[in-house]
């Protein structure tokens, strides 16, 4: 089999255009939950705690200096960027869990329910074989 035939399958094949699909899907979610984080929902959170803006938030390591005519730029800890990120992560994930959680649902209610055979208890399996010893006496 030729590789472009057989890059061809591949990708053909309903796992790997499903996982395309998704990868899009995830990538524009991200962005849209981002945007959410950033313009709607840390402005009020931001508001409330007496107008912070969480970019702003840095610890300065090292600020910025002029040497020999060159800037050199402040070296600083962003943990208002990481605090951002990190809201955008944990909404990103309860989405995702809550889209996994509706498949599965839909799942379930698609697959027929087959009945489990349940073993007979112990006394009445012993009954059983009794009842039929009887039977064959007769």
């Amino acid at each position: 089999m030729g590789f472009i035939k057989e890059f061809k399958e591949f990708a053909m094949k309903g796992n790997v255009m499903d996982m395309a699909v998704g990868i899009i899907i995830g990538g524009a979610l991200g962005k849209i939950v981002s945007s959410l984080v950033e313009d709607v929902i840390m402005p009020p959170v931001g508001m409330l705690l007496g107008n912070v803006n969480f970019s702003d938030l840095r610890v300065v390591l090292r600020g910025a200096t002029v040497e020999a005519g060159e800037t050199i730029p402040e070296v600083a800890i962003r943990y208002g960027a990481f605090l951002q990120t990190a809201i955008d992560f944990l909404i990103i994930a309860l989405a995702i869990f809550l889209m996994i959680k509706a498949i599965n649902k839909f799942k379930r209610k698609e697959e027929p329910v087959e009945e489990a055979s349940v073993a007979p208890a112990e006394d009445i399996r012993l009954l059983s074989e009794i009842r039929d010893l009887l039977k064959k006496d007769k």
